[in-house]
């Protein structure tokens, strides 16, 4: 069991949880995510570790958007996770860049900070750009400041920042005339792939961080596959970061559409059991 010592909610829709996990906080280092599971019945899911304290505490930042983490959204300081595996994935690489753009779309600009974090603590010049729809649902603003050469938020609707795409920012950056080094794109596949769609013009290395459907984590349950460069892929060992001119965007997308359905049944379930425990009625 691993206990939630602290529960913050950054947006409307989006919260931290720091989760005592001694053995994980020690060893964990960015790009690497955990596997949970609320309780015994729960589902297993998979979220990047965003930060460690290097002794007992990992924190991880969720989204409201499924059932599971729409059960752990509702959980509060104090209660317990029936599981917590990790650190798995392989690291980020991070080693000998000296000029990155680091780009974070919505939520994905969680799992986009410890990276921007890294390289910054190896000295690197780090370009962060982070998208999102509205000033609402802004993220990790502070943060990314304290750790960035150059921070830009973008916005949908330019209620905030600047309006526009992460692109526009990403070519902007790169017509200035910056010499980067590498481009690190994290956020929804679409986003990433137009990013690296931009970069390749410019034949700049760009590096993506792959979410598909995962369960094991281990690379036995086959459920996290792609197609990268024209060969199978598993994210959870292969992964999660791959490189962005080679990786099947389309059939990718493809995949995650094909379990909306169920997604959708599984979260009005967990909604209606949450409703019924806190006698709320819709």
């Amino acid at each position: 069991m691993y206990k939630i010592a602290y529960k913050k909610m950054l947006n409307p829709t989006v919260g931290l949880m720091k989760i005592e996990a001694p053995l994980i906080a020690k060893k964990a280092l960015p790009g690497q995510f955990i596997i949970l599971r609320t309780d015994e019945n729960g589902e297993r899911i998979p979220l990047t570790v965003a930060e460690t304290d290097g002794a007992s505490l990992v924190t991880i930042i969720f989204q409201l958007v499924g059932a599971t983490t729409i059960k752990l959204g509702a959980m509060n300081e104090g209660e317990y996770l029936a599981d917590f595996a990790g650190p798995l994935g392989r690291p980020s690489h991070l080693d000998g860049l000296k000029n990155v753009a680091v780009i974070g779309g919505g939520v994905g600009s969680a799992i986009a900070y410890p990276v921007a974090k890294g390289l910054h603590d190896k000295g690197a010049k780090v370009h962060t750009i982070a998208g999102f729809r509205s000033k609402d649902l802004v993220i990790l603003e502070e943060e990314f400041s304290a750790i960035s050469d150059e921070f830009l938020i973008m916005t949908d609707d330019g209620s905030y920042g600047q309006k526009g795409l992460v692109t526009d920012a990403l070519k902007t950056i790169i017509e200035r005339g910056e010499n980067l080094d590498e481009v690190i794109a994290i956020g929804p596949l679409i986003m990433m792939k137009f990013v690296a769609k931009l970069a390749k013009e410019y034949n700049i290395k760009t590096t993506v961080s792959m979410n598909p459907i995962m369960v094991d984590g281990t690379g036995m349950c086959g459920c996290c596959r792609i197609t990268v460069g024209g060969k199978t892929k598993f994210a959870c060992v292969d992964g999660p970061d791959f490189d962005g001119f080679e990786v099947d965007f389309d059939e990718a997308m493809s995949r995650l559409s094909e379990y909306k359905v169920f997604e959708g049944s599984a979260k009005d379930h967990a909604c209606n059991l949450l409703n019924m425990k806190t006698g709320t009625v819709n």
